[in-house]
Parts: C-alpha cells; sequence; structure tokens
C-alpha cells in the first residue's frame, strides 16, 4: 500500500516532501486519507481527514462571507467512476465580524467511491484546493495518493462523521417549505419559510443554489411559533439576468442541537 500526500502553499516557495502524513506552515494543518472499507453493493467508502492546530480552521461547501469553498479534483484516480462527499455538520464561526461556515479541530470528510470496474482495486488519487485560516486565510493544495484494500470491517471515525451529517428534512420534522421571490436591483430577493422544530440556540439558514454562477447573500433568520423564516438576495457573479431553479435550492438550517439539509423549495 502506498500513500502519498504532498501540500503546497501557495504563499510559500519551500521545497516539496513526500510523508504518510504531510504537514504545512509548522504544522498547522495535517491531512491523510481514511482508506475505509468496501461495501456489499461494490461501493468504497473511504475519508479525508484534517487536523488543524487550535485557532485553525478550514471551511464547508458554502464558506459564509469570507471563507474559500474546497475544491477537489480526483482525475488521478485509478478504477473510480464517482466521489460522493458527506459533509459532517459545520458550525458558525465569526471572522472578524463576517460569518463564516466550517471546521476546527479535526474534521472528516467521509466519501462514498464508485468504481468504474466493480470488484477491482481502486487508487484514490486527487488534488484538493481549500483555504485555512486564522488570523490569515493560507490557500493550500493536497495532493493525495492511496490504494485502498478491500477491506470489509468499518471505520468507527469514518462511521461517527457520516452519522454527524445534518438530517433530512423528514428526518428533521419539517411539515412544511415555501419560498418566494421577487425581483431587487441586479438580483432577486428569496424568502424561504420552513416549519420546523427548533434546533437549538441562535438559528442560522444556508441558502445554496445549483448554479455555481450565483452568488448568495448570508441570510438573515427569523423565527414565530413553528416557522423559520430566511430572507437573502442572489446575484449572478458577472452581474447578468438569470433564472432560478426551485428545485436546485438548498437550504441548511443549523442549529446548537442540529442541522437539517432541505432540498428544493417550492413556490408559497
Amino acid at each position: 500500500m502506498i500513500t502519498r500526500i504532498l501540500v503546497l502553499l501557495a504563499l510559500l516557495c519551500g521545497p516539496v516532501s513526500l510523508a504518510p502524513m504531510a504537514r504545512a506552515d509548522s504544522s498547522m494543518i495535517e491531512a491523510r486519507i481514511l482508506t475505509g472499507w468496501r461495501q456489499d453493493d461494490g461501493s468504497h467508502v473511504a475519508a479525508l481527514q484534517l487536523s488543524m492546530l487550535d485557532g485553525w480552521k478550514t471551511y464547508w461547501r458554502a464558506p459564509g462571507d469570507a471563507g474559500i469553498p474546497p475544491r477537489f479534483d480526483w482525475a488521478g484516480s485509478e478504477n473510480l467512476a464517482a466521489v460522493q462527499i458527506t459533509w459532517p455538520t459545520p458550525r458558525s464561526i465569526d471572522q472578524g465580524g463576517l460569518r463564516t461556515i466550517g471546521y476546527s479541530d479535526t474534521v472528516i470528510w467521509p466519501l462514498t467511491l464508485t468504481p468504474a470496474r466493480a470488484g477491482q482495486p481502486i487508487t484514490l488519487a486527487g488534488k484538493i484546493e481549500l483555504g485555512v485560516c486564522k488570523d490569515i486565510c493560507v490557500p493550500v493544495t493536497l495532493i493525495l495518493s492511496q490504494d485502498l484494500p478491500k477491506a470489509t470491517q468499518r471505520d468507527p471515525r469514518i462511521v461517527s462523521a457520516l452519522a454527524a451529517r445534518p438530517y433530512s428534512a423528514q428526518e428533521a420534522g419539517v411539515t412544511s417549505v415555501r419560498c418566494s421571490v421577487s425581483p431587487v436591483e441586479g438580483g432577486l430577493r428569496l424568502r424561504a419559510d420552513v416549519k420546523l422544530p427548533h434546533t437549538g440556540g441562535e438559528e442560522i439558514a444556508v441558502i445554496e443554489t445549483s448554479n455555481p454562477a450565483i452568488w448568495v447573500a448570508q441570510a438573515a433568520t427569523t423565527r414565530h411559533n413553528g416557522t423559520l423564516s430566511a430572507e437573502t438576495e442572489m446575484y449572478h457573479v458577472e452581474g447578468g439576468a438569470f433564472a432560478l431553479d426551485r428545485s436546485g435550492l438548498r437550504i441548511t438550517v443549523i442549529g446548537d442541537n442540529q442541522a437539517v439539509d432541505i432540498q428544493g423549495c417550492p413556490s408559497k
């Protein structure tokens, strides 16, 4: 089995090193692939584990006002047809008065891998670009390669990360989701009303679209009885007009006790 992890910092020009675990900039981050297990349906569950020094953080897929979203390129893999990432519940992080969404300490991102040829070995190789931030943000590129054994024993670290995902709308007891859209200068205003039990503490709502060219502002949330309302504005990154696919809307409600992943938002 060969493990290669290379960490390149865009702000550094030091020599490159290869090791089972790679560190960057005085050990602010460590990264490794957890090899995981092969499932009965032929897919393989592995994970990317990131460990950061105290005070350092990295970002969720929707990083908030000032974050850098992770980007994944698995083109160097062998016998790999598809990769599905399961995102554990992130937390809200204050960054100089701006709200970002992400992780600190150690985070494990489970990866469900579909082989191109069933029953054959998989080599997971890829490039991950992400931001690691404390007082400043450093863009980091991870280059990883790992042969995956046909093990069947489940890794409890990955199992725990899978269980830490947000609940689905059904699991969380969501009974209604409705959205209204109105024009604003250069974009659209969206209001989402979600009937669901309180998720604990100060709730935030992160709204995403299926179109990466649409920028979504931080949502303002209010709660009245059993309904959480979130309002935001959306603009095309190139300043042009755009159509909004309601079925591609994704609303994640994050509270102190749990998070809820709601997909799709029909009109009122």
